[in-house]
């Protein structure tokens, strides 16, 4: 409660400084070159990234294409091998929740886990139903193929069937082609919007009011490393906030059930290498979150908090790599592992939030209730 207290006293604090600025020019007054934060950002991580995903969205359209036009095992394997790269290719999009992407609700819409299955069955009885609802949630995107190419039997032959013999063949092919076909929509509306002009206006916002680019960049990026990656796919079903009653059922990739490990593996990369300016897909790293905090000089107890934080994700990996493939698996057999993965993400929750949020006079606009 008390540091719950003093992030809203810091949140206080800059929303007073921070009046009056329009977000439009240079107001940090810390002389980092804010325009320089952001042309990397957008240039070598965000579109990048999507252009990505959109490529790995395009081949799982292809191959979910071939497979309704003529049902086999081995279609379905190729359909759930794209998947999988689709999924990944997400991990490292989803902390880029702005412009087109915040206005269609892109992450609720794409990653919204447990999957509804009562809601995708009732929808593919009625072959009714609208995707831009929020009712429809939890009724698409990659959990809900999941329980499509993965879930509906105990076997591939079973699964197969469903889109063969079924007296509703057609209606579970048609909801198959409708989810990878809003997939392949909402990337596409967002990588135009980057590549028309979103970008220019997104650099432009360089100042520091709540508005600007920079605020928002890292309330989302912290708002993702502690709900979506430290919370939705450990501490939720593991039962942090439960008193200790877990949720097997809540894992992320749920009915393939032995991707967890991987999702996670990629979900905190893409926060690291975001913190670190790394270029997507290269080695090469530009202005970020580390040279902003260099340039302020930020040390704690003699060392530098950037330092900090990348020690911390080494200590991270280490305590995930013991985790098993299977995070429900895991949870029954050894929750142990699930709880010293979450407590080891959660010291740089702390670290963002209480320490490098502060320093850059960054407004912080959510609050977590969760005790940080």
């Amino acid at each position: 409660m008390k540091k719950i207290l003093l992030l809203i006293g810091f949140t206080a604090f800059f929303a007073a400084c921070s009046s009056g600025d329009s977000g439009g020019s240079d107001s940090s007054g810390d002389g980092y070159d804010r325009t320089a934060l952001l042309t990397n950002w957008a240039d070598n991580l965000i579109i990048p990234s999507f252009e990505n995903y959109q490529t790995k969205v395009v081949t799982l359209q292809t191959k979910v294409a071939d497979f309704t036009a003529a049902p086999s095992e081995t279609g379905l394997g190729e359909v759930r091998t794209a998947w999988i790269d689709a999924y990944k290719a997400f991990q490292y999009v989803s902390q880029y929740e702005i412009g087109k992407a915040e206005e269609i609700k892109f992450a609720s819409c794409t990653n919204a886990y447990p999957t509804n299955v009562t809601g995708i069955e009732a929808n593919i009885a009625s072959g009714t139903y609208n995707f831009s609802l929020l009712s429809q949630l939890d009724k698409q995107g990659f959990p809900a193929m999941d329980y499509m190419i993965n879930g509906l039997a105990g076997d591939d032959a079973s699964i197969v069937a469903f889109y063969t013999s079924n007296s509703n063949a057609a209606g579970y092919k048609q909801y198959l082609t409708n989810l990878t076909a809003t997939l392949k929509t909402n990337v596409d509306l967002i990588v135009n919007d980057w590549n028309g002009s979103y970008r220019a206006a997104f650099i432009r916002s360089n100042g520091n009011s709540v508005s600007s680019s920079v605020n928002r960049m890292v309330n989302l990026f912290v708002k993702n490393y502690e709900t979506y990656v430290r919370s939705g796919k450990v501490g939720i079903p593991a039962g942090v906030f439960s008193e200790g009653t877990t949720f097997t059922n809540k894992v992320e990739g749920y009915y393939k059930n032995d991707i967890s490990k991987v999702l996670l593996n990629e979900g905190v990369k893409a926060t690291q290498d975001f913190f670190n300016g790394k270029y997507f897909n290269s080695d090469e790293t530009g202005p970020s979150l580390k040279t902003y905090l260099d340039y302020l000089n930020v040390v704690i107890d003699g060392q530098p908090l950037s330092t900090i934080i990348n020690n911390q994700y080494a200590t991270i990996n280490s305590t995930n790599a013991l985790l098993g493939d299977s995070f429900s698996e895991q949870i029954f057999t050894d929750n142990g592992k699930m709880i010293a993965s979450f407590d080891q993400m959660q010291w740089n929750v702390v670290y963002f939030k209480l320490d490098m949020i502060p320093a850059m006079k960054i407004v912080l606009d959510y609050v977590d209730n969760d005790g940080d």
